[in-house]
């Protein structure tokens, strides 16, 4: 060496690790007992080496499809920052099943971002050979998950050829646990006989859907096998499901129909009697939407106001028809929040107009949609000029009062869209909430 040189000695990089535990595959108390687990192997691990860990990550989140994980795209971010430049796992298929997540990490190594990944038996760092021998294992991780996947499904479809239900039991079934007897149900003593009269309420009673939910909670406090209320959308999903009365479709959708094993708890007839109900119940609920519903809340109970219709035979022989909103009671069946009149209810609105926040720029938009369609009518077929306004001749608050007493209900349903606030009914009286 000639004399004068200084030899340059390599720094070695200190790498600063997060520890990284995920499981997904099992229910929720075994993953937070694996992920303990790793946690505390991995701990260890660093104590004996001398790892520095400088944060640690929890995930319950599968592997197997690309940008699902939220943790371990915020480790991708937080490498990427340089809070830490080493992840500490118990093996490689924890960091990725799936060859796009697979790619960040490699990516993150190429760069020099991610130094080093430990787990509890290998090192990997940014060298050919070990980065070789991860994208083997992950993509080797990947093969397994999609040979798994393609068993389950030969599976399932074996079970539904001999007619086995498939998944978790519907509500009124219970599964078998002998082995012998697995995806066989049977019926569910105590839920069958319910199941049986929802769907003849329906069929003859002309129940509704809500009716029947009401009728559950309220005076028969059914719960289902996980002790649970059955929501509305639970109890369409049993009406208008065909494997009650002994046949199903697998998949949804598929066309693949096939006749099940097991006892059916009602009869096709009945089935298709509830069929054509709660189609006919469909078409009223779609045709009658008044101006207000849905656009705002009961006072008392928070419930969705809700409206029908009245009629009065008058003495000179016409028929009036009333408008009424009040409380849905969605959330309180026993609410007794009284109904208000329409007039009255527009007479309120408009009288709390100072009080409404609503966007400005909506109804103005409004407004000149309204005037040029206006001024399109005037020229085209009366020959006259059109109004001529500017955004400042504008009063919002004139034009919403013009539209809750002239408008359609399509119009009015619009402009209720602008309002900012909360509008509540309580005892027939209107307020901002």
């Amino acid at each position: 060496m000639p004399t004068g040189t200084v030899a340059k000695v390599a720094v070695p990089i200190k790498v600063r690790y997060c520890l990284y535990a995920r499981k997904s595959s099992e229910s929720e108390e075994r993953q937070i007992l694996s992920i303990e687990s790793q946690i505390k192997e991995m701990l260890q691990l660093a104590e004996r080496e001398g790892l520095e860990v400088v944060t640690m990550k929890r995930e319950s989140h599968s592997a197997k499809e690309t940008g699902q994980r939220p943790v371990f795209n915020e480790i991708v971010d937080e490498i990427k920052l340089g809070k830490f430049n080493g992840i500490l796992t118990w093996a490689p298929d924890r960091i990725s099943r799936n060859a796009g997540d697979l790619g960040k990490i490699v990516d993150l190594m190429d760069s020099g971002k991610l130094h080093e990944i430990r787990t509890f038996g290998q090192r990997f760092s940014n060298n050919p050979n070990e980065k070789f021998l991860l994208m083997i294992l992950g993509s080797q991780a990947k093969l397994e998950n999609d040979n798994r996947g393609i068993n389950v499904k030969r599976g399932q479809r074996a079970r539904v050829e001999m007619g086995l239900w498939p998944n978790m039991p519907p509500a009124g079934y219970l599964g078998q646990k002998h082995m012998d007897k697995r995806c066989q149900i049977i019926q569910d003593p105590e839920r069958a006989p319910i199941i049986k009269k929802m769907f003849e309420k329906v069929a003859y009673d002309k129940w509704s859907g809500r009716k029947i939910y009401h009728w559950l909670k309220f005076e028969l406090n059914f719960k289902s096998v996980g002790n649970k209320n059955m929501a509305l959308s639970h109890i369409y999903r049993t009406l208008t499901n065909s494997m009650y009365y002994g046949v199903f479709e697998y998949p949804k959708l598929s066309g693949n129909w096939y006749q099940g094993k097991h006892e059916p708890i009602i009869t096709k007839e009945l089935f298709d009697l509830v069929q054509v109900q709660l189609k006919r119940d469909n078409i009223e609920r779609q045709s009658k939407e008044f101006a207000f519903t849905k656009l705002m809340v009961c006072g008392a109970c928070g419930s969705s106001i809700s409206a029908e219709e009245k009629y009065k035979q008058l003495k000179n022989g016409t028929v009036a028809k009333y408008i009424y909103y009040g409380c849905g009671r969605s959330k309180d069946r026993y609410c007794k929040s009284m109904y208000l009149r329409e007039e009255e209810l527009i007479e309120q609105l408009s009288a709390l107009m100072d009080q409404i926040d609503f966007n400005v720029f909506g109804i103005q938009y409004k407004f000149e949609n309204e005037l040029k369609r206006f001024n399109k009518f005037q020229r085209g077929v009366l020959g006259l000029s059109g109004i001529k306004k500017t955004e400042a001749d504008i009063d919002p608050k004139t034009y919403v009062k013009y539209i809750l007493k002239d408008g359609t209900d399509e119009e009015k349903r619009e402009l209720m869209s602008c309002f900012k606030s909360k509008i509540r009914v309580t005892e027939k009286v209107v307020t901002i909430g």
